[in-house]
């Protein structure tokens, strides 16, 4: 995800500075917590998101939710959280033995960060799971979507999700990342898979995509069913600074020429680094024809960013989310550069200028977005540009979604099963 927080010293805030957006929450007004002993409680349940034995928060029959917190000594507290949760924050009601609660609209099915706030100072929930996002661990909740099982954990053959370290000269340190590998990996032990670079988004890191995301799920299920092909994912941390380098100081706007450095530096990583480190350590096919690489929000401006640069290390591309910078002067600040119409011929230092080279090098461009993400800069008229000027791409809407996991899981669900085709 794209936001603007305040970590001290946070690369990761810096990079979502530079690409100003803004939250567009669902709205409703807030209602009471009901009382015991009303029907609309009696068919409440607790997310899967809580803790073991947590009573709250509890999602209605209906769809509503009850957030309750015990703390008899504060003087206000409210619930506040990310897209789709609603626009908040929703004032609480404190009950005389000191338990505060609220009930709030239906808010949008799917996976949303949430958090108190405790006499104004922000506190997680005691109750839930926390999940890295806004630059720290963060409470969240999972509202189920009806009729939605696709990253659901079934009765199906199932990969895994193994870490793997690695050093990087590049930055100078020990770096982390994810590896699903598919559920034959350990019994086919002759056969070799291509690989999807996957990436998360600003102020989340490399559990994303399997805590928030489900992604390993999402594979298996479609893996089980034949609609994709066996696949090896990785998910890396996008954030990268060179050796000995400061953490810049993002007071002002950052330049198209300052995120292109930044990005960069994270190419090199992946290209010269992690690519080889997978290489050697999985049973891949090392080679771009069976490469591709997608990111959300952030991690699909990086994704554009470092393939189009280096076309012969990936024939499969995708931006979930991702803003697509339209402007190529290096002085000219990010958020003016996303709002820019897109040209496809001067764009990323022209990679589309030549549409039939493209076509011919690239066996997927896939771009993906909400419905309700009217906020998100410059995607609909820079995948109009491409298609008038003649590139082939696939473009995916998720309806009724913002800018929040649900979009990138179904996202991904439509993404998948056209890798490696």
């Amino acid at each position: 995800m794209l936001y603007v927080p305040n970590p001290a010293g946070s690369l990761a805030a810096g990079v979502a500075a530079a690409a100003v957006l803004f939250f567009a929450g669902a709205s409703g007004a807030v209602e009471p917590a009901h009382p015991a002993g009303d029907p609309a409680r009696d068919t409440t349940s607790v997310p899967t998101s809580s803790v073991l034995g947590a009573e709250s928060p509890r999602i209605h029959g209906d769809g509503r939710v009850t957030f309750t917190l015990a703390a008899p000594q504060a003087h206000s507290v409210e619930v506040a959280g990310g897209d789709g949760l609603g626009k908040g924050p929703f004032p609480m009601t404190k009950a005389a033995e000191g338990t505060w609660s609220v009930t709030i609209p239906p808010p949008v099915p799917g996976f949303h960060y949430y958090w108190f706030l405790l006499d104004g100072v922000q506190v997680n929930d005691p109750a839930s799971h926390t999940y890295f996002g806004y630059g720290k661990e963060t409470s969240g909740i999972e509202i189920p979507e009806p009729g939605a099982d696709y990253y659901a954990i079934k009765d199906v053959p199932h990969g895994e999700v193994r870490e793997k370290w690695y050093f990087s000269g590049t930055t100078g340190e020990w770096r982390r990342a994810f590896v699903y590998t598919p559920p034959d990996y350990e019994t086919n032990l002759k056969r070799r898979y291509p690989v999807l670079i996957l990436q998360h988004g600003s102020g989340e890191d490399e559990t994303g995509w399997t805590r928030q995301g489900r992604a390993q799920w999402i594979l298996d299920n479609l893996i089980a069913a034949g609609r994709a092909q066996p696949m090896i994912i990785v998910m890396d941390r996008g954030y990268a600074l060179r050796r000995g380098e400061p953490v810049p100081a993002f007071t002002k706007k950052l330049t198209v020429g300052e995120l292109d450095r930044l990005f960069g530096t994270f190419g090199d990583v992946i290209l010269h680094e992690l690519i080889p480190t997978i290489d050697a350590s999985y049973r891949t096919i090392p080679d771009r024809d069976h490469r591709a690489m997608a990111g959300l929000s952030m991690g699909g401006m990086q994704t554009l960013f470092i393939t189009l640069h280096h076309p012969d290390e990936f024939a499969y591309i995708a931006s979930l989310s991702g803003p697509i910078m339209g402007g190529s002067n290096a002085s000219q600040p990010v958020d003016e550069s996303l709002h820019q119409p897109f040209d496809p011929a001067a764009g990323y230092d022209g990679a589309f200028a030549d549409p039939a080279k493209f076509n011919a090098r690239v066996r997927l461009l896939w771009f993906g977005v909400g419905t309700a993400e009217s906020f998100m800069p410059g995607i609909d008229g820079a995948v109009a540009a491409l298609k008038k000027s003649g590139i082939r791409l696939v473009y995916f809407q998720s309806p009724g979604t913002a800018h929040e996991w649900q979009t990138w899981r179904r996202s991904l669900n439509d993404l998948a099963p056209r890798l490696f085709r």
